[in-house]
């Protein structure tokens, strides 16, 4: 055992990183645990300050306990002094080895004097034991209501606070929701900041919790349930906190489907996408479906960014942001999972990613938002091969207003496209068909060297019968106007246009023969 230095009845004690961080020391203090001589090794302020250039969150919650530990020497508390040398810092950013760079001198200070180590980190207190260090490590606390939590109440969405402005709040349910104001006095940029730095300090001492991104000006933190984001200058132009809480955790038979669908899920599903606008449910659904396929015995993984899903322990949730999308193409492939459930799938890796994982037979579920259901199907032709699409994607679930509105089967056929008429024109066509009726809504097929997205449905129901000519026309021709008649399109050209787009007003000619339409010129001045 170490010999504890005493000076006129004095404890030496030396708080590390996380202890400083999660705001330990200075309620040990108040607590009256622990008093004497408080010893700040200075390769941490070094390390503070370097992070506060850089707009880190974390810092602020350091920086904030050392001036709570100065005001405490004020009144006599304690006596807090700076001893030890600074380190070398390399690059821009701080990694783990600095870190561990300065939790090593501060373990060498403490057994150069005999000082008891403060720490909130389990491995650093089991370091420190084996070394033969005094250590006294910070329990856990419980759970206490923190500021932001005393916005919400049951029917909170999410809580939106920013300096200068009144709280307000989402209140309701996805697609019925509305915005409430929860104070008539704005905020102050202080009681901004604190809420900030008090979640903060949170997440690093909560097991439920983590800092899953912490940027110059920009940290997002999972606490709980709460997913945090947290703005600050200069990215933004104050001090902002958007604070979201799922309003309510749905199993899959609460959402009402049909047996055919249900029986789907079960049996033939595999590369399914989750469609919405933001704020529709398609998170809460990916969840119930989740849950559903780890009820039925399958090993269920997810891939989030950041993670806020709620999930059982049996789920391993992966974040996007402490690997490479290598390291986690690795992973799951050798981990081999039943089905993959990929939230927010925004990137080319992203895309690439789930394409990949699909062909190598894993179930995948991606979320993506789109405004429309065709709009998640198209959010992969360019990424992936045209012919590809049926392998990686055969179902699409729409989800609008915390329900699903509605669900697409996607098959690879060879036929002449709706509305050509040479029988040689015929070509691989991806079908795009309502689930339920079966009826056809799209086609996709390559028509020259373009990509064609044909709504089927619409053309049959009339009104829009020569609706993808008409775009046709204009994408080739910016210049010159066109519209849509009863029988074709009619352009509207001047001579001189005439002779510069000849080549492609042939063409246009010929695409619309080959859907029964004509093409009418008018030549103007």
């Amino acid at each position: 055992m170490v010999r504890i230095v005493k000076i006129a009845g004095e404890t030496i004690y030396i708080p590390d990183l996380a202890s400083l961080i999660e705001g330990a020391v200075s309620k040990l203090i108040e607590e009256g645990v622990i008093s004497g001589r408080i010893i700040i090794h200075k390769a941490i302020i070094q390390l503070l300050e370097f992070l506060a250039s850089k707009g880190r969150g974390i810092a602020h919650a350091g920086l904030e306990e050392l001036g709570r530990l100065r005001k405490l020497h004020e009144d006599a508390r304690i006596t807090l002094e700076y001893m030890g040398e600074k380190i070398r810092l390399h690059g821009d950013e701080v990694d783990e080895v600095i870190i561990s760079e300065v939790n090593s001198a501060v373990r060498d200070l403490a057994m150069s004097i005999g000082g008891v180590i403060i720490t909130g980190d389990v491995v650093e207190y089991n370091i420190s034991k084996a070394l033969g260090l005094q250590v006294y490590l910070v329990e856990k606390r419980e759970k206490n209501m923190l500021l932001f939590e005393t916005f919400f109440d049951e029917d909170t969405m999410s809580v939106h606070l920013k300096e200068g402005t009144r709280p307000i709040a989402k209140k309701g349910k996805p697609g019925n929701w509305r915005y409430v104001k929860l104070d008539d006095k704005p905020l102050t940029r202080e009681l901004v900041e604190r809420i900030a730095n008090e979640i903060i300090e949170e997440a690093r001492r909560r097991a439920d919790a983590f800092i899953e991104i912490d940027r110059a000006g920009s940290t997002i933190v999972q606490l709980g349930p709460y997913r945090i984001i947290i703005v600050r200058p200069p990215l933004s132009d104050g001090w902002e906190l958007t604070i979201v809480k799922p309003v309510k955790r749905l199993k899959l038979e609460d959402y009402g489907l049909s047996p055919e669908l249900v029986r789907r899920l079960h049996e033939r599903a595999e590369g399914i996408l989750i469609a919405g606008a933001p704020g529709m449910g398609k998170t809460t659904f990916a969840q119930a479906l989740a849950e559903y396929y780890m009820r039925m015995g399958k090993v269920v993984k997810t891939v989030e960014s950041p993670r806020d899903m709620l999930l059982p322990d049996e789920i391993t949730q992966y974040s996007k942001h402490y690997a490479s999308i290598g390291e986690l193409h690795d992973i799951l492939l050798l981990s081999r999972p039943d089905y993959t459930v990929f939230d927010e799938m925004r990137t080319d890796e992203d895309f690439k990613l789930y394409a990949d994982l699909r062909l190598a037979g894993i179930g995948m579920i991606g979320v993506v938002h789109a405004t429309s259901p065709i709009d998640a199907i198209q959010r992969f032709i360019g990424r992936v091969e045209l012919g590809m699409i049926p392998s990686i994607v055969d179902t699409v679930i729409f989800i609008k207003n915390g329900m699903v509105e509605k669900v697409y089967e996607v098959k690879m056929t060879v036929k002449l496209p709706t509305g050509l008429r040479e029988a040689d024109l015929s070509r691989p066509v991806i079908e795009v068909r309502d689930f339920l009726t079966g009826e056809l809504e799209y086609e996709i097929y390559t028509f020259g060297e373009q990509t064609v997205v044909v709504p089927v449905k619409k053309l049959r129901e009339g009104g829009h019968k020569w609706q993808y000519l008409l775009e046709r026309a204009r994408s080739m021709l910016p210049d010159v106007a066109a519209k849509v008649t009863d029988d074709g399109l009619i352009i509207e050209i001047t001579k001189d246009q005439l002779k510069q787009h000849r080549r492609k007003i042939t063409r246009l000619r010929k695409i619309c023969e080959n859907q029964g339409a004509q093409l009418r010129i008018i030549l103007r001045e």
